[in-house]
């Protein structure tokens, strides 16, 4: 099995910064690509960023572009989303997730339990 453990959210001002964390372990080997998703109350799952294994395909929706950058350490078993100029609108539980094969818009198949991302002043 895969575990993933998210960290690093919070409570942040409009237009402040936050970096979120999330270390696999377990069948580690098993993961390829990892994404970010986050889930707004009363809205439905979306996926905020995405990256391969090597590093070298990323995926950003659109209304995270020029403002998240999302990275990964496999040495480390560790994956990032630095988040800046952040908005209300971002305010979210974001989830790490893992998926078996090497493609960043497929299914995933390991998820964490996710962590709050509250955008207020």
């Amino acid at each position: 099995q895969v575990q993933l453990v998210e960290s690093g959210g919070g409570l942040v001002q409009p237009g402040g910064s936050l970096r979120l964390s999330c270390t696999a372990s377990g069948r580690i080997f098993s993961i390829d690509a990892m994404a970010w998703f986050r889930q707004a109350p009363g809205k439905e799952r979306e996926v905020v960023s995405a990256i391969s294994w090597g590093g070298s395909t990323t995926y950003y929706a659109d209304s995270v572009k020029g403002r998240f950058t999302i990275s990964r350490d496999n040495a480390k078993n560790t994956l990032w989303l630095q988040m800046s100029s952040l908005k209300p609108e971002d305010t979210a539980v974001y989830y790490c997730a893992g998926a078996r094969k090497n493609d960043i818009m497929g299914s995933y198949d390991y998820w964490g339990q996710g962590t709050q991302v509250t955008v207020s002043s």
